[in-house]
């Protein structure tokens, strides 16, 4: 049996030139490995890989599932959460030749199956505990927790997989109520990522890794640190806080992270000191505020700022624009099309527009996707062969080009939305609510009680009997849709407005919404609230925009979401001295609930002020 060291790295590439994007990830990673074995690769607190140690375990891992039958092409779903081993086992995973299904372990579960079933999954693995509470009903094999202490056999040479082939596949919201997945080849990753030039990344940097395997942005964090020879730091709380965010940058020296759009305007607005480490910060998601933006530059001017935009569809980004404080004095933009993506600005019939006009946005070239896996109508919809240009891909967003060939983004040409990064199809939550037996109708649209803030809002016609309640149905979505899609706001009305064509009037809901009673009062308290929930209703009131008056109110039903949730736990920490998990603020959501919380913390930390004996009296 041979141990494992860094200098046992078992070679497939050679130390000669760097390898092109054709080549792939893994060729890319293993290449550092070969260079510099003993250069950081992945840490998350608990465990710290060099180069070297990473390929290894990989390599030992794809021999692991190649014993238990993963084959090349096979469309394996991952389940684990994030961690130095999350990294090992994507890289396992397409060295075994299989396409990584990566799943959520906080979405539900009949989502987490509905996907791997439209993927093609033949297996599921990841972590045992995760797996076994699952219960899925298909095939699972739970992953070695342990690094193996021996090197795989020479015979187990890791496989291959073609440019050509997938690498990931990624789900995003469907207007049907059925998500679409995503086919990203592994040429598209590799370009995107290898040597880019619309950030800087070089092998001194740290990449903090803090969002979700199924959120894309996750393959800029991850395997744009590895293909450039930087490391991956990972932020293992399940939900970080502003503060944890903050002490994960502070305690791995990162020096490059992406943020949502929502989530930068958020630490701008409190001028975070994790850009006070950052040199690099990636943002996306939905419209740039220049106000956010300039803030942030004049208060850290060595910030690199990147503004980055593409669907799924084009790979994580399409375009980026290195942001300027010239460029805040008006709309920001997106910039220019990035690694091997083209952008046309087309009109209704097809043809380009003319520069500072609007027109839709298609995006061509080499990054993308292949299509919806299992969905070939829809493929053939949305990516689109054009004489002249090839193969686009119709984003469905609105666009102008300025004179110098950098585009705006003007909004959509459909119903969807971005909601604090996440891409909606108000379609599928609708269509999920119209399937509750107490629901007639149900139409879905977005309320912006301010320019920074965006709330998703369901209005409801109940069906004759009972009427339901808001909570119960948003319980029930909660039950089958991720967090994201579950609206922060539930109304029941008599009728949904309606244009004079029949079609649901998408600018009457946003009227709807606007007069639901945001900013107005909740109603008289029943009883009064202590000077501890009198602090917490404060900052809660500060948060949501409206004035919250009882112990019984509900953070959620009020309008709250986890954005808010960030800020309002941020704002206890600093008004009040505790720290409060955003899984404990969610189990508790009530003022009462979360002033106990509150009370209980500040106890703890001062429990050796009180006395555990009786005083001691000095006799006279």
């Amino acid at each position: 049996m041979t141990t494992l060291t860094a200098e046992h790295v078992p070679s497939s590439a050679s130390t000669g030139p760097r390898p092109d994007a054709g080549a792939g990830l893994p060729a890319l990673v293993a290449w550092h490995a070969e260079r510099t074995p003993e250069a950081l690769a992945v840490a998350d607190g608990d465990t710290t890989l060099t180069y070297g140690r990473l390929v290894t375990w990989a390599r030992a891992l794809a021999a692991h599932l190649h014993e238990h039958g993963v084959r090349p092409g096979d469309r394996v779903a991952l389940l684990m959460p994030r961690s130095a081993r999350t990294v090992v086992a994507q890289l396992a995973l397409w060295w075994a030749g299989a396409t990584c299904v990566p799943l959520d372990p906080a979405h539900p579960r009949p989502r987490s199956e509905s996907m791997a079933a439209d993927a093609g999954v033949t297996l599921t693995v990841g972590d045992g505990k995760l797996l076994e509470t699952a219960a899925f009903t298909g095939r699972v094999l739970a992953l070695p927790a342990e690094e193996p202490m021996s090197a795989p056999s020479p015979s187990a040479s890791p496989c291959a997989s073609g440019p050509d082939a997938a690498a990931f596949i990624m789900f995003t919201s469907g207007s049907t109520g059925r998500p679409k997945g995503v086919l990203i080849p592994h040429r598209a990753v590799a370009e995107l990522l290898s040597a880019p030039d619309y950030v800087t990344l070089t092998p001194r940097d740290r990449v903090l890794f803090h969002s979700p395997m199924t959120f894309d942005a996750s393959t800029f964090e991850v395997w744009g640190a590895l293909a450039n020879g930087a490391a991956v730091v990972v932020c293992t709380v399940e939900r970080p806080s502003l503060e944890d965010l903050a002490q994960h940058v502070e305690r791995h020296g990162a020096t490059v992270a992406f943020f949502t759009t929502a989530l930068f305007h958020q630490l701008a607005a409190r001028r975070s000191r994790v850009f006070s480490v950052l040199r690099t910060v990636v943002v996306g998601g939905e419209a740039l505020s220049a106000q956010h933006a300039r803030r942030v530059l004049r208060a850290f001017p060595w910030l690199e700022l990147v503004n980055g935009y593409g669907p799924t569809e084009t790979t994580t980004f399409a375009t980026a624009q290195r942001v300027t404080d010239a460029d805040c004095d008006g709309q920001v933009p997106i910039g220019r099309p990035v690694a091997g993506a083209t952008a046309h600005v087309l009109d209704d019939t097809g043809a380009p527009v003319p520069v500072g006009a609007r027109g839709e946005l298609w995006i061509g070239g080499s990054r993308v996707a292949s299509g919806y896996t299992g969905r070939p109508a829809l493929t053939a919809e949305r990516f689109v062969d054009r004489p002249g240009t090839g193969r686009l891909y119709r984003t469905g967003d609105l666009v102008s080009v300025r004179p110098d060939g950098v585009l705006d983004f003007h909004g959509r040409t459909d119903d969807q939305v971005k909601v604090r990064g996440f891409r909606i199809e108000p379609g599928e939550v609708e269509h999920v609510l119209r399937d509750q037996p107490d629901v007639d109708d149900a139409a879905v649209g977005v309320h912006r009680p301010t320019p920074d803030e965006a709330r998703l809002v369901a209005f409801v016609v109940a069906a004759p009997g009972p009427v339901p309640r808001p909570g119960v149905l948003r319980d029930r979505l909660a039950a089958t849709l991720p967090a994201h899609l579950v609206p922060d706001e539930v109304t029941i009305v008599d009728r949904l407005p309606l244009t004079s064509s029949g079609k649901v009037d998408r600018r009457g809901l946003a009227d709807l919404a606007a007069g639901n009673g945001a900013g107005s009062p909740v109603a008289v308290p029943q009883t009064p609230l202590t000077p501890l929930q009198q602090a917490v209703a404060e900052v809660w009131s500060r948060a949501l925009g409206r004035e919250v008056t009882r112990p019984d109110a509900d953070f959620l039903s009020l309008g709250g979401h986890s954005l808010l949730a960030l800020v309002v736990t941020d704002d206890l920490r600093e008004e009040l001295g505790v720290e409060l998990a955003l899984a404990d603020f969610f189990a508790e959501p009530t003022v009462a609930g979360q002033a106990a919380l509150v009370e209980r913390a500040l106890l703890a930390d001062h429990a050796d002020l009180r006395p555990s004996a009786e005083e001691d009296h000095d006799v006279r």
